[in-house]
């Protein structure tokens, strides 16, 4: 099973941390966010990408076309023309990735009907490039497969806008920055889609997945969920990058954890 992951977005509320790079190139530590989303689902087995491209869509596109060289040693013999000799070349991910330009001004909706022809009629993951999560994506995957619907949409608890006390009396006895919240869901991303799905698309520029198309999947009763209560966290403020690339300097990642 393919998994598609919207990568063409303007990320406008997060340029203060860059304005040189889409969004899913930002890092995570020394890689970007978009190879963390991907290592989740390798975790469970799933190796085959569709990446939609859109805004400075050439940046995803030079970091996979050299990633043998930023993730290898590399020897560069400057005698015979410059001959390029590769070494650990084991420690590459056994990845088939597919970088689809889907349009400056596509809103998603329209870039998934574009990457059609890459799917087939094959049902299919979709994600966006934007959020990490310790998503368990082959519990996703049985869950979909049980009800026989068009979409399964995972639900998550968002991160609390605030940090979360405990006090006792006048005394506060533990604090949480960022906890998930406790109550109410929201679209967490992370879905899985029969080919059916197609149908609800347009390639309309216009067509926004997350309006008309999924609202009508829920009215003709062809949506489930699947409810994740665990680690989920977008990357849509410098406060959630930050947050984020703290996790991982300390050396805590739930998002890889392979649940």
């Amino acid at each position: 099973m393919k998994t598609v992951i919207l990568c063409g977005g303007k990320g406008t509320r997060i340029r203060d941390v860059s304005s040189e790079i889409p969004k899913p190139m930002i890092p995570i530590g020394e890689y970007p966010v978009v190879k963390h989303i991907m290592d989740t689902y390798s975790l469970h087995g799933f190796q085959e990408f569709i990446l939609c491209l859109g805004f400075k869509g050439w940046k995803i596109k030079e970091y996979f076309l050299n990633f043998r060289a930023q993730t290898a040693d590399i020897t560069v013999d400057l005698a015979r023309n410059g001959a390029v000799a590769y070494s650990d070349t084991a420690a590459l991910p056994p990845w088939n990735v597919t970088l689809a330009e889907t349009g400056l001004e596509a809103m998603t909706g329209c870039r998934i009907k574009r990457i059609q022809r890459h799917v087939g009629d094959h049902p299919f993951m979709l994600t966006y490039g934007d959020g990490v999560g310790d998503i368990n994506v082959s519990a996703l995957v049985d869950f979909h497969r049980s009800h026989g619907k068009l979409i399964t949409i995972t639900s998550v608890r968002p991160p609390a806008r605030f940090g979360e006390l405990v006090v006792e009396g006048n005394q506060v006895t533990s604090f949480q920055e960022k906890p998930q919240a406790a109550g109410g869901y929201i679209n967490g991303g992370y879905f899985v889609c029969e080919p059916g799905v197609f149908d609800y698309v347009s390639d309309d520029e216009t067509c926004t997945f997350e309006r008309e198309p999924l609202q009508r999947l829920a009215r003709d009763g062809q949506m489930m969920t699947y409810c994740h209560d665990g680690f989920w966290m977008p990357m849509d403020t410098f406060r959630e990058y930050a947050l984020l690339n703290e996790m991982w300097s300390r050396g805590d990642a739930p998002w890889l954890r392979k649940a």
